[in-house]
């Protein structure tokens, strides 16, 4: 594990030296992220001046579950989006030849290259916004809400990484994995909506089959009602599954890769 935080903290570094060169760039993206979660707030906003309850859910707990859907999201922006979809790119033109001399594992040094901080930046607001939210609402979380809604957004986090590199993965086996950003933010706004807004086939989707609901509801569960330990284990159990199931895939297709050299 040394060995592998070395290899990351050393990315990072690279990462950190390349945005300071290209500062406009940092600040232009930071912007745009920023502006784009404002205009999720901005709505909350507008809906709630029609109506007090959305599925059961006020104004200050959507803004709650906005919040959480929002960090899960700038987490994975900055440590994996750029990496994951670069990797694909690599995958079809057999520029993934660089990643295979690498010293550790394959997808973790594909996956890990680069971190934005751009979106780690607007993590910062994300928090901002969840810890306005239970500001608003008179909550006084104790300890173990917090290392619960911790742990759960690790948990998110892993769910959507693993999404992502089983989407990735699919370049190894068809031409062009293009269009699976598109497909993933379209899944994304789900993890927004309440989970009792779903309904029969929708709930089965969305909230048992694709978990995309579950990852932010549950933490802004835990920090509304205290510690429900059922859906801690299950997002827990969620994100092994997952995470087990990109790698298993990753792998496989790893089998079927051609390099450039052939």
């Amino acid at each position: 594990m040394t060995h592998y935080l070395q290899i990351w903290l050393a990315s990072a570094r690279y990462s950190v030296t390349r945005t300071l060169m290209f500062r406009f760039d940092f600040f232009l993206w930071a912007t745009v992220e920023l502006f784009w979660m404002s205009v999720n707030l901005l709505l909350i906003s507008v809906i709630y001046a029609h109506t007090t309850s959305i599925a059961g859910w006020t104004k200050y707990e959507m803004l709650l579950l906005v919040g959480t859907s929002l960090l899960v999201q700038r987490f994975l922006m900055g440590f994996f989006w750029s990496s994951i979809f670069e990797m694909g790119r690599n995958i079809r033109s057999g520029h993934f030849d660089y990643f295979l001399a690498q010293p550790g594992n394959i997808l973790f040094m594909a996956s890990t290259r680069k971190v934005d901080l751009d979106g780690l930046a607007n993590s910062l607001v994300a928090m901002g916004v969840v810890a306005y939210a239970a500001h608003k609402l008179g909550l006084h979380p104790s300890a173990w809400d917090l290392v619960a809604y911790a742990l759960m957004i690790v948990c998110g986090l892993a769910i959507h990484y693993s999404m992502l590199v089983l989407s990735i993965s699919l370049a190894f086996w068809i031409t062009s994995a293009q269009g699976m950003e598109g497909i993933y933010f379209t899944l994304s706004e789900f993890s927004r909506l309440p989970r009792e807004a779903f309904k029969g086939l929708a709930s089965l989707a969305f909230v048992w089959l694709l978990p995309v609901v579950v990852v932010s509801n549950a933490p802004a569960r835990t920090l509304l009602h205290g510690i429900e330990p059922r859906w801690v284990l299950a997002l827990v159990a969620a994100a092994s599954l997952w995470l087990s199931a990109a790698i298993f895939v990753f792998n496989r297709g790893l089998k079927r890769y051609s390099s450039a050299s052939s």
